[in-house]
Order: C-alpha cells, then structure tokens, then sequence
C-alpha cells in the first residue's frame, strides 16, 4: 500500500482516539487542499498491510480508524483490507473522500474492490474540498459541500443517510 504517514493518536481525524493512515494519490487536487503532499501516486512509502495492522492494533486504546489522503478510494482493495481488520479487531472505521456517496455506490454496483472497502466503513466524509466555501463550523468536514454519512445505513436504503 503506497502511504504518505500514519498518525498514531489522532484526536481530530474522527471521534476518540485514532489511527491514521493517510494514503498516497490523489486525483482531485483540490485548490487549498491541506495536504497537497499526499496528490503523487508515486510518491510517499510502500507499506505492507500486515505492518499497518500491527501498528494499528498496537494501542488498547484506539477507537478508530481513520483512512485519509490523498484519495483512499485510489486504492480501494487495499484499504478494504485495513478497514476489515479494523472493524473485526472491534475500531469504528472513517474515511475521508473527495467521491460521494453517490458516485462510491454506482461505481460498487460493479467494482468488487469498491463494494468491499464500503462495506467496512462506518462512517463517510464525502466530496471534495472547496477552498472559497471552507468552514470550522461543521463539524469533521473542512468545506461546507461536505457530508458526514453514516455507510451502513446509506447502504441499505442506497441513499446517503447523514449522520446528526
């Protein structure tokens, strides 16, 4: 899996305590994005899953995992593989993505990678970072376009389903 970092015990990338991996590769390049770094799919380090596992699971006190970027859904098998483990070893797992729900659930219909990693997520924050609507007032998202859906539901009814 090619990262740019991890982040150990994140208390801003979700609720409680969280681990981070911020995936590498972005299509998107949002103007003001935060970290413009993650954009290169070439770039960052290539980690194996089993290592960020370990590294994830190492900490009893971890509540979540959180997948970011760059653009998770650039490497969707993988990322499903990280969400599983998370959410067998009992973490809630977020992910920030610049798709939306909608877009994710047309394109699962037809990519087996797609329908894993969503169903292994409980919670979304879809669409992309627009810099000219950014708020610090909606909470967990960075642009007021954003969304934060609760997956399971959403994928149930085939709708996004927001999360108070």
């Amino acid at each position: 899996m090619q990262i740019a970092g991890t982040v150990e015990d994140s208390i801003v990338d979700g609720p409680g305590l969280r681990f981070v991996v911020f995936t590498q590769g972005c299509k998107f390049k949002c103007k003001g994005c935060h970290n413009p770094e993650t954009w290169d799919e070439l770039g960052g380090v290539s980690t194996d899953i089993v290592d960020l596992i370990a590294q994830m699971s190492a900490n009893p006190l971890t509540d979540g995992l959180t997948l970011s970027g760059g653009e998770p859904f650039e490497q969707a098998s993988e990322c499903a593989l990280l969400a599983a483990a998370a959410q067998s070893g009992g973490l809630n797992v977020w992910v920030f993505s610049g798709y939306l729900f909608e877009e994710l659930f047309r394109r699962s219909q037809s990519d087996d990678a797609t329908f894993k990693f969503l169903s292994n997520i409980d919670v979304l924050v879809d669409g992309q970072y627009i810099d000219s609507e950014r708020t610090l007032s909606v909470k967990w998202c960075q642009s007021k376009n954003q969304r934060v859906i609760d997956v399971s539901q959403s994928l149930a009814l085939g709708c996004a389903v927001l999360l108070d």
